[in-house]
């Protein structure tokens, strides 16, 4: 793939959208208190971290990764097969590298199944944006 033809625009837009996921997954509506129980933190915990480090790191990852998955799609990848590509890098590359840290580390079960949940609806959205995008 050519860099001149990748849509930056798309996969900034597909950056972006993990943003409103994470804001409605981790949400109080869905699974915040069950996240910061397994994770071992409080509201306070939250409060006090530096939001510039968190977000503007949070920004750095989910760019590279939905710039990674616009390079692995190429530009012939129709919807199904973007969704389905996103799908499958959630669930077998990031979820089975989060359970083998999460079974050494010994964390919690629940913790795996909300982030994991995440990461599969994550790159899926991505794979989604990437593939509707001309």
């Amino acid at each position: 793939m050519n860099f001149s033809d990748i849509n930056y625009f798309a996969i900034l837009v597909a950056a972006l959208s993990s943003f409103m996921l994470g804001d409605i997954w981790y949400s109080k509506i869905m699974f915040k208190q069950a996240w910061l129980e397994s994770c071992g933190l409080t509201e306070l915990d939250l409060q006090s971290a530096n939001p510039k480090w968190i977000f503007g790191g949070s920004f750095a990852c989910v760019f590279s990764a939905a710039f990674i998955l616009c390079l692995f799609l190429g530009n012939d990848a129709g919807v199904a097969q973007s969704i389905g590509t996103g799908f499958a890098i959630g669930l077998f590359l990031v979820s089975s590298s989060l359970g083998l840290s999460y079974i050494y580390e010994q964390r919690p079960a629940k913790l795996f199944l909300i982030n994991s949940g995440f990461s599969i609806l994550q790159f899926s959205l991505m794979g989604f944006i990437l593939g509707v995008w001309p």
